[in-house]
């Protein structure tokens, strides 16, 4: 065994432990805290890294704690959970921090970071594989860390609990029917994934069946009795993916039971769900973060707003009682219909919903306030320019990724003021933090005045001779 001892200076991106030898070589280490001393066994050597497990703890640090779930330390979901909790935050505060400061050059502070009372299952959606361990026995999980491998957790604790027994159930299931997961590397097998949501205030539950062809043999009976097992369960449908891809969903789908979508409540508002829309997977905090970014908006009852990369239409939507009219705009036209249905739901009349690229959009409009949360890549380079020419009064930018976040922030400080930073942690355990950014326009700077006076048309006359000078001298007097 190639072991060798390490002290922990910092996490990488991932939440694994940064470590160095006493030769100051860098070893990737999952698990290990910062402070801490420990034997490591070296699993493979890279150019510029090594990469390590912990085979003894030499050096404790007095923020570890023992992880509530088996699979933490192996399952790639949770970095954090031998963390505590309060350190979490403290951490991803800091990191936040530095990322603002070092990329976006901005000087401006975060203010808070938001935390969970209980930050356990908390997750209203889960995307689980199937297949076989190396006895070839039927499992379920998440992928270990830069792995297809999967590591079997029957009871996730960052996921919604009734989640649990139906995950249960429908392995029983598969193993009675003979249903077989698929297989990425030979391309065989029917169910890929499993997605399940949850309503936390309906408590309304959709299972997605995700396979790899458009049926499967005794579907009718497997979902008959999936349902006598799991009767929480209101709604079930099928997708088909049989694609060579990463991607989890297909196109097609068929609704097996149920209406084909559930119903949840977020901030007092009614939002249907299909299997394809985007809602937040943490509603507790997701009404922490909505009502942040309200309230950092200071909006009127005359505002126009911009609801951008809208999905379902869930910002908008609770934006428009505070003001004269919402816009949301999204480009997957299945969100903006489930946008439209939303509105009428709760019969709010004074928002409309256009399937549209925003960057497009934008060029043409006027808006006092726009509300931004984008994916991970952050904001459409053309999309920047267009907010840069158009400037609205305020931007409520929400993030889920601090980098592109920064970089953003960085173009958009030419032309506005950043007044608040705020954090929310959406996603306790994990390396991921969301944040709220509040953005008001600097003024237009004043084109310099002349003092030409009563003397103007002297000047003017002294000058004629010069066509260009002339044109020159008209046009900035013009606009003084």
């Amino acid at each position: 065994m190639n072991t060798t001892f390490v002290k922990c200076v910092d996490f990488t991106f991932d939440g694994q432990g940064l470590a160095k030898t006493s030769s100051n070589r860098v070893v990737f280490v999952p698990s290990l805290l910062i402070g801490e001393e420990a034997e490591v066994e070296i699993l493979y050597r890279k150019k510029d890294f090594d990469v390590g497990r912990i085979t003894k703890l030499i050096r404790k640090s007095p923020y570890r704690i023992n992880p509530v779930c088996k699979c933490a330390t192996s399952c790639g979901g949770c970095c954090f959970q031998n963390l505590e909790y309060q350190k979490q935050l403290e951490y991803k505060k800091k990191v936040a921090q530095e990322t603002i400061t070092k990329i976006g050059k901005i000087p401006t502070q975060i203010s808070n970071i938001y935390g969970m009372d209980n930050p356990y299952f908390y997750r209203n959606k889960i995307q689980v594989p199937f297949g076989y361990d190396k006895q070839h026995r039927l499992i379920y999980g998440f992928y270990k860390i830069k792995s297809h491998d999967i590591i079997y957790n029957q009871e996730c604790v960052i996921e919604d609990q009734v989640h649990v027994s139906i995950l249960k159930n429908i392995k029983v299931l598969l193993e009675k029917f003979g249903i077989k997961p698929y297989n990425e590397d030979k391309r065989t097998g029917i169910l890929r994934h499993v997605l399940l949501r949850v309503g936390k205030v309906s408590k309304e539950v959709m299972v997605v069946l995700i396979v790899n062809e458009k049926s499967f043999k005794n579907k009718s009976q497997f979902v008959k009795e999936l349902v006598k097992l799991s009767p929480e369960i209101t709604t079930i449908v099928l997708n088909e993916n049989s694609r060579k891809t990463n991607v989890i969903l297909g196109e097609k789908e068929e609704i097996l039971y149920g209406p084909g979508f559930i119903y949840d409540v977020l901030c007092g508002l009614k939002f249907k769900i299909s299997s394809k829309s985007f809602y937040q997977t943490n509603p507790i905090q997701t009404e922490v973060l909505y009502n942040l970014a309200i309230s950092k908006a200071n909006l009127t009852k005359d505002d126009v707003v911009l609801d951008a990369y809208c999905g379902i239409g869930t910002i908008g939507l609770i934006v428009a009682k505070h003001v004269k009219e919402v816009v949301g705009v999204e480009i997957v036209k299945e969100a903006i219909v489930d946008a439209k249905n939303n509105a009428k739901i709760n019969n709010i009349s004074n928002t409309t919903h256009i399937c549209a690229d925003c960057s497009d959009y934008m060029i043409d409009k006027k808006f006092d306030v726009v509300f931004v949360d984008p994916p991970r890549a952050g904001l459409d380079t053309r999309f920047i320019n267009a907010l840069m020419k158009k400037k609205p009064k305020k931007i409520v930018y929400v993030s889920c990724d601090v980098g592109t976040l920064a970089r953003d922030l960085n173009i958009l400080s030419s032309k506005y003021y950043i007044r608040s930073i705020d954090l929310v942690d959406m996603f306790p355990h994990t390396r991921h933090v969301e944040s709220v950014v509040y953005l008001e326009a600097k003024p237009d700077p004043k084109k310099p005045k002349t003092n030409y006076g009563s003397d103007y048309s002297m000047y003017k006359e002294k000058n004629r001779a010069s066509k260009t000078s002339r044109n020159i001298c008209d046009s900035h007097w013009d606009g003084a």
